[in-house]
């Protein structure tokens, strides 16, 4: 299948919501890009030359530390989403405050900053869809700030797991101790803790290579 037959697929499966004339532009400006599970698709200081529309797999945004280059979770991304931060660093042609990294095979749209001006004056679909990524992501950032700011660790540990439970649509995390850690800028060993605590209270099962959600 051309890219071009492919990216009209992921639009009409995943974005209903454009107008058949932007689906037809974007099919035939845009490219698709493939990236491998664990690799990183935007660097923190990278200038953004295009915006990526998700068509396949699962993402996540990370906040760097100037200190240290700790990480710390923001949010993901899934097929029919977009990152509001890459959109405002493209349209105003600055760098990226993020790092992005696909946790699993991904696929995505790779639409060129170029054509953003355009889409947004002459596609009211693209300009409503643009403005509801921007709600979508803020709301998603004040649920990071509440959590920091309001629950204690072992409250902020279950809400963790049971995001990736939904997100991920399995109960089977195939995640480290160590990685839980980073994205909830905590130690190894107090997530181990709790989550020890959590399988005494049959909320999680831990095994080798996997945590699975029982609650």
């Amino acid at each position: 299948m051309s890219d071009h037959a492919a990216v009209t697929a992921y639009l009409n499966q995943y974005f209903p919501q454009f107008d058949q004339s932007l689906r037809d532009i974007i099919a035939e400006r845009s490219v698709l890009r493939h990236f491998e599970a664990g690799e990183v698709m935007m660097h923190k200081g990278q200038y953004i030359r295009s915006v990526m529309l998700i068509a396949e797999g699962h993402v996540k945004l990370y906040r760097e530390s100037e200190d240290d280059g700790s990480e710390f979770f923001v949010y993901y991304l899934e097929p029919g989403n977009a990152c509001a931060l890459s959109m405002v660093c493209a349209a105003r042609q600055e760098t990226s405050e993020v790092m992005a990294r696909a946790i699993e095979a991904t696929t995505v749209i790779s639409i060129p900053i170029s054509m953003m001006d355009d889409l947004m004056r002459q596609h009211r679909s693209w300009y409503y869809f643009v403005l509801e990524t921007y709600r979508n992501r803020f709301e998603e950032l004040l649920e990071v700030v509440d959590n920091i700011a309001f629950r204690s660790m072992d409250e902020r540990l279950e809400f963790y797991l049971k995001k990736q439970v939904s997100e991920l649509g399995s109960r089977q995390l195939r995640t480290t101790h160590q990685e839980i850690a980073n994205d909830l800028n905590s130690s190894r060993e107090v997530i181990s803790r709790l989550l020890k605590k959590m399988e005494h209270q049959g909320k999680v099962q831990l095994n080798k290579n996997y945590i699975e959600w029982i609650a």
